[in-house]
């Protein structure tokens, strides 16, 4: 089946879906999307409702869907927004909404690490955190300008917005909106369900794992999977076990307790004693009580989320289970990207020519260097070098005004305040790096698979070094 670049799989860990014997699904942002916008304007209403009620000034600030992307970082101790690189330096970074130029950036940076484990560092790993970035960045302007009372600190906005973004979500209140028109904020994909049927009637065990609540849950898949089953199929046909309110990701390395929903009208519970049984749709609980019933472990089961910390790191680091990522702006980054491609390529050539004229400067240089000093091999003639190396400085000068357009546009694809999820300017952003390390294959979203077949053999692309070019 012929499909475009942006509907693969992509494969960073190689992978035979024969081997795999049970795949686990989260739900919100990977079996159905929502409309980014839509949701978290949503989302931002209800935050600067519940900031309000500290007096602060926020009721005139509005949600803008292009101020933040995914794989960006919160320095709460210096109220900045900052894109790493692989290695974990700052490649841009905001104060607020204000961008920092250069020398400032560096001034602040230079001897900085950005690393998970700082807590001063808050990764923006999911849709749901776009617009927690978003009134961050605009409450650090109203914080600088003395407007903000009650503040203490960046970290003490952080820790306000954060509070009640997690309300937000799991208090259920922006859910109500979702249920009361959900063709505004579902974005329908008739393939999901097809990926689905091909992998259970090819034998595999399919599991649901979801943090949404039961009622939840029922509703948003009734209204995207069932349209496009065959008649009268339900989609919890689809899933054996349904785990609702995972609470991942202890989930995976907790011991929650496991109950049953017995009741699914009134959501009433009982202890699971026994586990989980075919069938069942069951709360809470965790991982071990998913290997106990599927009788798998390890490489057999792959799981599938879009959280690249709370679906995927958690779960290969912990249970070395098998991991899919699930990434949707790939989509419009691959179309930005096979765009931009004639001008990638010319701006390649530019570069090129822009190194050889350095290389030969570089190497002028050193020859009279070596003359004026006596030392090293005797050079050529050397009586026309001054005019030679101003010609080259030209060249290059010349080559630069002609490579920045391209690059500053090239840095601004997909999003123009900071570019490509993957990319940090020449080199892979902290989010690339995270993925090659945690998700054995990625995709823009799960009927990716239908394209695909459940029998297929994914194998990793050959990783070249430096000086293997």
């Amino acid at each position: 089946m012929k499909h475009s670049r942006s509907r693969r799989i992509f494969c960073n860990r190689t992978l035979n879906l024969r081997s795999i014997e049970a795949i686990g699904y989260d739900m919100d942002y990977t079996l159905v999307h929502y409309n980014v916008e839509a949701f978290e304007r949503h989302a931002y209403e209800h935050i600067k409702k519940r900031l309000l009620q500290y007096g602060w000034p926020v009721a005139h600030l509005k949600f803008d869907p292009r101020a933040m992307i995914r794989g960006l970082f919160i320095d709460s101790r210096l109220g900045n927004i900052v894109k790493a690189n692989r290695f974990g330096f700052v490649k841009v970074a905001d104060h607020g909404t204000r961008r920092m130029d250069y020398e400032e950036q560096r001034r602040v940076y230079q001897r900085t690490i950005i690393d998970l484990a700082d807590k001063r560092f808050s990764l923006l790993n999911t849709f749901f955190t776009l617009s927690e970035g978003c009134l961050y960045a605009q409450l650090v302007d109203l914080f600088d300008r003395g407007k903000l009372p009650g503040a203490g600190s960046y970290a003490d906005i952080h820790e306000r917005v954060r509070s009640h973004t997690d309300a937000a979500y799991l208090e259920g209140e922006l859910k109500p909106a979702i249920l009361a028109d959900p063709e505004e904020f579902i974005v329908s994909d008739p393939e999901a369900p097809l990926a689905l049927l091909d992998q259970i009637h090819s034998g595999k065990k399919l599991m649901l794992i979801t943090n949404s609540d039961w009622n939840y849950t029922d509703f948003i898949l009734t209204y995207a999977f069932e349209p496009h089953l065959p008649d009268g199929m339900k989609w919890r046909e689809l899933f054996s076990p349904i785990i609702v309110s995972s609470d991942k990701p202890s989930f995976f390395s907790g011991s929650n307790k496991l109950y049953e929903i017995v009741d699914e009208k009134a959501s009433l519970l009982k202890p699971a004693i026994r586990g989980l049984r075919q069938g069942g749709i069951f709360q809470g609980g965790n991982s071990k009580h998913v290997e106990t019933f599927l009788g798998l472990s390890g490489d057999q089961i792959l799981y599938v989320g879009d959280h690249i910390v709370g679906d995927v790191q958690i779960t290969k680091d912990i249970l070395r289970w098998r991991t899919a990522l699930i990434v949707r702006e790939l989509e419009e980054e691959l179309s930005a990207l096979d765009a931009f491609a004639t001008k990638r390529r010319r701006l390649s050539g530019l570069i090129e020519a822009k190194e050889a004229a350095e290389s030969e400067l570089s190497r002028l240089r050193l020859q009279l260097q070596r003359r004026k000093d006596g030392y090293g091999p005797r050079a050529g003639d050397l009586r026309d070098a001054g005019s030679r190396m101003s010609r080259l400085r030209a060249r290059a000068g010349s080559l630069d005004r002609a490579i920045e357009p391209l690059t500053r546009e090239m840095n601004a694809l997909h999003n123009r305040r900071w570019g490509l999820l993957m990319r940090a300017g020449n080199d892979k952003s902290y989010l690339a790096r995270m993925v090659e390390q945690y998700a054995d294959i990625y995709m823009s979203r799960v009927s990716n698979m239908a394209h695909q077949t459940p029998f297929v053999y994914l194998r990793s692309t050959f990783v070249t070094m430096p000086h293997d070019e």
